[in-house]
């Protein structure tokens, strides 16, 4: 498993220029012992870029630093994740039409579209994170995105 990550810190290095961190090895069942690669980036990054599977061991990707203002919420209650959720996709659409100019002078790519911008922030594939979304929206397992 070291080796593995001593191959991922070396492959993924170029991204740490950008903001990667990467942390270790972590566990994602400690029960179970198995074994994950963390990793920090800032919120401004383009999560695509990260894999989701390294040899064999899932990679964590966690954000570090501040979040956009469309992404503060109100965490003096307990309870408070029983009203809001912080990954709601209408935050990052909202923050992407907000910020598409300095996302993509950020992610140094001026030709990104709004799509392509929405997927690099959300943990690489809009689409799928929304969809999951709505579902436990359905369920009951998360709160419904109201605007404040």
């Amino acid at each position: 498993m070291y080796d593995s990550l001593k191959r991922f810190d070396k492959k993924y290095t170029p991204l740490k220029k950008m903001g990667l961190r990467i942390t270790g090895l972590g566990f994602a069942d400690a029960r179970k012992k198995v074994h994950v690669i963390e990793v920090q980036r800032p919120f401004m990054f383009d999560s695509r870029l990260i894999p989701k599977r390294f040899e064999g061991l899932d990679v964590r990707s966690k954000i570090s630093g501040e979040l956009p203002p469309e992404f503060n919420i109100n965490r003096d209650r307990e309870d408070w994740k029983e009203f809001e959720y912080v990954w709601a996709p209408e935050r990052f659409e909202k923050f992407v039409d907000r910020c598409s100019k300095e996302i993509r002078e950020q992610l140094k790519n001026p030709e990104m579209t709004r799509e392509e911008m929405l997927s690099a922030l959300c943990f690489g594939n809009f689409d799928l994170h929304k969809e999951k979304t709505l579902r436990l929206i359905e369920e009951g397992k998360l709160p419904a995105y109201t605007e404040v």
